[in-house]
């Protein structure tokens, strides 16, 4: 429900542009020849110290002020106008979920239900507690895929936008996600910098 004075964006789920979905699975694609478990690995953990960073230079009164952002590619238009710390509880189920899915399937079996983009949107009431989960989401995620010995799963499970992926497809995910709201939380700071000008 939106309440007086807030902008009008597409819903959740709603997906991305067209040409930028199309461009954004290519990309993946190659990510995902390209790559391996380690720069998987290399990739979410640094985007895990950058986040750490941002949040860390932010008083905990500002890191709760939604800020409406322009969207960066593979953010939703119902994404743009969280908190740093709706930012983090979105990562925190996202980690979750990924850590779920990959344990599922490098045990051969197939998760129960469907991967939704609208399904894991934050609430507007987060706050600074959110760190500590994002954190151990972090940590799950990592533990999950190194106690995993096989990535590359035959069962596989669906993301909304890439399809059926493997355990290893998923691991390539989770970088790349944590990329995409890294530059939401800077984005988040500039405006609440301007905001304070």
């Amino acid at each position: 429900m939106k309440t007086q004075g807030e902008p009008n964006l597409a819903p959740p789920g709603a997906g991305l542009p067209m040409i930028e979905l199309f461009v954004g699975r290519l990309l993946f694609a190659l990510r995902r020849l390209t790559g391996n478990r380690c720069s998987f690995d290399t990739r979410f953990r640094n985007e895990r110290q950058l986040i750490r960073s941002l949040v860390s230079s932010c008083d905990e009164e500002s890191a709760a002020c939604r800020v409406l952002i322009t969207r960066p590619p593979g953010l939703e238009d119902s994404s743009r106008y969280w908190s740093v710390w709706m930012t983090l509880d979105h990562l925190r189920i996202v980690n979750y979920e990924i850590a779920r899915v990959i344990g599922a399937l490098t045990k051969g079996i197939s998760p129960d239900g469907e991967a939704s983009t609208a399904a894991v949107k934050p609430i507007i009431e987060a706050s600074a507690a959110v760190v500590a989960a994002y954190e151990e989401s972090c940590d799950a995620l990592l533990s999950t895929v190194a106690a995993s010995p096989k990535l590359d799963t035959e069962v596989r499970f669906a993301h909304p936008w890439f399809g059926p992926m493997t355990a290893s497809g998923w691991h390539a995910l989770a970088g790349g996600h944590m990329s995409i709201h890294r530059v939401q939380i800077e984005r988040i700071l500039a405006g609440l910098a301007v905001a304070k000008e």
